[in-house]
């Protein structure tokens, strides 16, 4: 039976570019595909691997690639992908890249463009539950899945080292979450929507403008700011799931991360979760 067709490489290979050129970031955050064709017949149809290249190995030179054109568009990214494989592998005739963006608008702190706080775009899902009786009622507003990170001004120390402890101690890392919070009305304000995007508003200044020593520490402050801003909200209620953006390590080939390339993960992660209100 004859191979019509071959290829293969590695898909979702996720990567975080983080230009940190000057103190104003640039993000990139991309899932990539590539594909390889060429003379790989044999590794189908016998069990001659010599002409093989490990999707492993794929993966790595996504990464490589990524470190080496950290400011890169996409399609210039793609690109020197593309090349890299085309130069190194004489057996490969056919590179196809695909390169799927996860856009980040940078969040905007007083109306200003913030240096190094993003907002994921198309983003949250704000909604309104309203318990009611005849002696009256309770409502409850709130945004799910409202996703915003900063790559830097947050660290994680101190905590409890044993001997099952492997997390290692850092004072800069990226900080980025996928709130789901609620707040409950004590009486309504003069205008639902204008209340609402002052409590976003409120807890992504205090974010975006706050070191963070720890997630924990950060959702009080944002809670705490809320209800200072907001005089109509009895309390706040806020779970941020800690999405890691985990330093790729590049010195086997030569290359230093600088903190400028990081692998995005979503499971597992830390669960926090608090509620502020009033005395």
């Amino acid at each position: 039976m004859p191979l019509i067709r071959n290829s293969y490489g590695k898909g979702r290979v996720r990567i975080m570019r983080v230009k940190r050129e000057t103190d104003r970031h640039e993000v990139r955050e991309l899932t990539v595909k590539a594909l390889l064709t060429g003379d790989f017949a044999a590794n189908y149809t016998s069990d001659d691997n010599s002409t093989a290249i490990a999707t492993d190995t794929v993966k790595n030179i996504v990464n490589i690639v990524a470190r080496d054109n950290v400011g890169a568009e996409n399609e210039p990214y793609a690109a020197a992908l593309a090349k890299y494989f085309l130069d190194h592998y004489l057996q490969v005739s056919q590179v196809d890249v695909t390169a799927s963006e996860t856009k980040w608008a940078r969040l905007l702190v007083d109306g200003a463009p913030h240096q190094h706080s993003f907002l994921l775009d198309s983003n949250g899902k704000p909604f309104v539950k309203l318990s009611a009786t005849r002696a009256g009622s309770t409502v409850t507003s709130g945004i799910e899945n409202f996703t915003f990170m900063k790559t830097t001004e947050s660290g994680w120390v101190g905590y409890v080292m044993d001997e099952v402890t492997t997390i290692k101690e850092t004072a800069d890392r990226m900080c980025a979450t996928a709130m789901d919070a609620s707040w409950r009305w004590s009486k309504a304000p003069s205008s639902y929507p204008e209340a609402n995007a002052k409590v976003l508003a409120t807890a992504l200044k205090v974010f975006a403008t706050t070191y963070s020593p720890s997630v924990q520490n950060t959702m009080y402050l944002m809670g705490e700011a809320v209800l200072a801003a907001v005089p109509e909200i009895a309390e706040i209620s806020m779970a941020c799931p800690n999405k890691h953006y985990l330093p790729i390590d590049l010195s086997l080939f030569g290359r230093n991360g600088d903190k400028q390339v990081f692998t995005p993960t979503d499971e597992p992660h830390g669960q926090i979760e608090c509620t502020v209100g009033r005395a």
